[in-house]
């Protein structure tokens, strides 16, 4: 038989050589749908899976212009207030104001978001009322103005830091959420730190005013940075089309339904005693430096916020990472294990320099908890729609320890002195881990990905 030569075999019109492609594929049957993940098949770029390179940076840069702007309510309002010729009292009461509205607000704002249609948009108003808070401290620094800002900030504040959240493990899917935040936590790291060196030299080299129109101002690029991240409706339209599968149930009920949630009260529980003993501990630190060193005091002081920010940056992305393969209890435990040796540490190291290396211990439980956290919280409640709720409901029962922290730390040291308040510091943090080795399940599922966002 003649073969037929290649440029005969191309010679064959279109139709006819689709045609009878078509029938070899009638022939052979359907050929089996391609294993997502296959090499020869990439992601698509828009899937909640793979975000596009666009929406990832877009979300870096909102983490790290929001860290920039609340930094500005940190130390700068006690110097800003002072500078204002206010009384100790008045400062007080305004710092309670913004701490009372915060305590009273997380759930609230978490239920908000879990109630908007688009997280978003609830990133974006929560944003603009913080900046506008800032502006209304540095335009009219009156009694009545400063309250309402205050309140306002901190109203605002309880929405923005569920709505990132939301917006993180939406955008990437639950299976990837841990290294999602853990990029997050990373960010606000860096934002915090650079804020308050660039803060700090305006308020030196300026006025101390400036840094609030600063905060003001930082406002623009991070709602410019959130306009690069997809809408979730948009989300949803560039998924690839998968085999259809069963909804998730979804739990009614509300706060009802979180307090049957046993997996979430008992990680609150641990969370609860982690800040009773955490939340005092690096004011006590100050107390004592300052009567150790009181030339150097404020400059060690400033390194001991500085370090476990360093160490937050470098290491939440590998946290969040580990947190899939290792899965959270084993982290949950090194975060809440590092509490008790820094207690210890600091109740029997008495060179000040030595004191600020120590705060690496408080850099390693910060970077497991700003990952765990909302990861933990959106384990226990996939499924419910309560996400953002819940996770209000854990910052509610993290503040209530932080107030109490204070308190019982400045007894323990005006009693006893300043060893045995780190002591007792210490062991309360030591009760912390062993409720998190004895009540805390492993939240972690093993069923991979099925790219469903908690919110």
């Amino acid at each position: 038989m003649t073969a037929i030569p290649v440029t005969e075999r191309r010679a064959y019109p279109a139709r006819e050589r689709d045609t009878h492609r078509s029938d070899l594929r009638e022939r052979a049957g359907a050929r089996p749908a391609r294993r997502a993940g296959r090499p020869s098949e990439p992601a698509t770029a828009t899937s909640p899976t793979e975000p596009s390179r666009r929406a990832t940076y877009g979300l870096d840069a909102f983490t790290f212009f929001i860290a920039n702007l609340q930094t500005g309510f940190g130390p700068f309002l006690a110097v800003y207030f002072t500078q204002q010729k206010w009384t100790q009292s008045d400062i007080g009461l305004a710092l309670t104001v913004g701490s009372l509205v915060s305590l009273l607000g997380q759930m609230p704002g978490g239920a908000f978001v879990d109630a908007s249609r688009s997280k978003r948009f609830a990133a974006g108003f929560s944003a603009f009322w913080v900046g506008a808070s800032a502006v209304m401290l540095a335009a009219f620094p009156t009694y009545l103005v400063v309250m309402l800002a205050m309140a306002i900030h901190s109203a605002a504040s309880c929405v923005l830091t569920p709505a990132i959240a939301a917006i993180s493990i939406g955008l990437v899917g639950h299976a990837r959420a841990g290294e999602r935040l853990g990029r997050n936590a990373s960010f606000s790291a860096v934002g915090n730190a650079l804020g308050a060196a660039g803060m700090g030299a305006i308020g030196y080299y300026l006025s101390n005013n400036a840094v609030f129109y600063l905060a003001g101002i930082l406002v623009i690029p991070a709602l410019v940075s959130l306009s690069f991240i997809p809408s979730g409706r948009a989300i949803e339209a560039a998924k690839p089309r998968m085999a259809v599968q069963e909804p998730e149930p979804r739990e009614a009920g509300g706060v009802a339904a979180l307090l049957k949630n046993r997996a979430l009260l008992c990680f609150a529980a641990c969370m609860v005693l982690f800040f009773l003993a955490n939340a005092a501990m690096l004011p006590l630190v100050g107390s004592v430096m300052t009567l150790r060193a009181s030339e150097t005091a404020t400059a060690l002081v400033a390194a001991c916020i500085m370090v476990p920010q360093a160490v937050l940056a470098l290491t939440a992305p590998l946290v969040g990472r580990l947190a899939q393969s290792w899965g959270r209890k084993p982290l949950l435990v090194i975060g809440f294990a590092a509490l008790p040796v820094r207690g210890l540490l600091f109740a029997f190291v008495t060179d000040p320099y030595w004191m600020v290396a120590i705060q690496i211990f408080d850099g390693i439980s910060a970077s497991v908890l700003g990952v765990m956290v909302p990861l933990i919280v959106s384990d226990v409640t996939r499924g419910t729609g309560r996400f953002n709720t819940a996770l209000g409901a854990v910052g509610t029962g993290m503040g209530i320890g932080a107030a109490l922290s204070t308190a019982l730390a400045g007894f323990m040291a005006d009693e006893l002195g300043s060893r045995p308040a780190f002591l007792g510091l210490a062991i309360v943090g030591a009760a912390g881990l062993v409720l998190v080795l004895l009540i805390m399940p492993e939240t972690r599922r093993r069923d991979g990905d099925e790219g469903r966002a908690p919110s």
